[in-house]
């Protein structure tokens, strides 16, 4: 299951989504929030996301494919909030459930090093009155990175 949606998510109905009577083994799953990125205590601060609808979910889509290919996984559920949210919102879910624990680890942290720098969204962040496009980091493209060897 992919969804990209401006509404919060419940992570108990999705864990439960994930589960697979006498198949499932393991569930690892990740919830990414808007921290406060601001050290000054008194900015307000908030997070926007964009996207392009159909062009992102294929892009998501493209992602979970590999992790298949990779892993011998059970079910896979990507979650990904678009729109204005708040310190302490929840952004994204990736869930995976496979039959031993170390592939349902290794394709969530697969799926979430490839969400940060490969996935077609468009971040924006707002700190009091000043804001900034956000791209991916050095240390996103050396997350990426380990997954090419």
């Amino acid at each position: 299951m992919i969804l990209v949606q401006e509404e919060d998510f419940d992570v108990d109905v999705l864990y439960k989504r994930l589960l697979h009577a006498n198949k499932t083994g393991a569930v690892a799953m990740f919830v990414g929030l808007v921290r406060q990125f601001s050290d000054l205590p008194n900015d307000e601060c908030s997070f926007e996301l964009e996207h392009y609808p159909g062009m992102t979910e294929r892009n998501l889509q493209a992602i979970v494919d590999e992790a298949n290919q990779r892993w011998a996984l059970i079910d896979v559920c990507v979650v990904h909030r678009v729109g204005r949210l708040s310190v302490d919102d929840q952004i994204v879910f990736v869930g995976v459930s496979a039959s031993h624990r170390a592939e349902a680890f290794q394709a969530c942290d697969f799926i979430m090093d490839y969400l940060k720098s490969r996935a077609a969204f468009w971040k924006k962040e707002t700190q009091g009155a000043k804001s900034h496009w956000v791209e991916a980091n050095e240390k996103d493209q050396h997350s990426l990175a380990r997954w090419s060897k």
